[in-house]
């Protein structure tokens, strides 16, 4: 059974193997691409700064993977206002990194989480599976396994 204590949010961390889960769900291109909604992007999902054109090895993108997650994690955290466990934190980095902090910090999900609705907010995850307007199979994987790990 996995650990369910729930700590102030200020006081953890991605777990590496949370941020492996990332990588896997990204995948990895070495060169830039167009995601679904045409944005440009390169190595494990990466769009900031990101041009046409571009290339990265698989060695510089991990790194830039880690830097990146944990930006998104301490961005989330700063809209969180409850403890939550390490599970649900991994959860909702792997998500803050996939849609943005932004995105994370006005969803219901946030909001249910605030509200002491831990159930609520893990269920708000499997609502974000569109992109450019259309359900897209790998995103509703995505949510599934973050969901199973948000809930335990």
């Amino acid at each position: 059974m996995r650990n369910r204590t729930r700590v102030a949010v200020a006081t953890l961390t991605v777990a590496a193997a949370a941020v492996l889960g990332t990588a896997n769900f990204e995948g990895f291109s070495g060169k830039t691409y167009r995601d679904p909604v045409g944005t440009p992007t390169i190595g494990f999902g990466e769009t900031k700064g990101v041009v046409m054109g571009q290339t990265i090895t698989r060695e510089a993108a991990t790194k830039l993977l880690g830097e990146r997650v944990n930006e998104h994690a301490r961005g989330m955290a700063q809209c969180i206002h409850v403890p939550i466990s390490q599970d649900e934190f991994d959860a909702y980095a792997d998500f803050t990194y996939n849609v943005g902090i932004t995105a994370f910090c006005k969803s219901g999900l946030a909001k249910k989480l605030n509200a002491g609705d831990y159930v609520g907010a893990c269920q708000e995850l499997l609502k974000w599976v569109y992109a450019g307007g259309r359900v897209l199979p790998g995103l509703v994987t995505r949510r599934r396994e973050e969901f199973a790990k948000c809930s335990g």
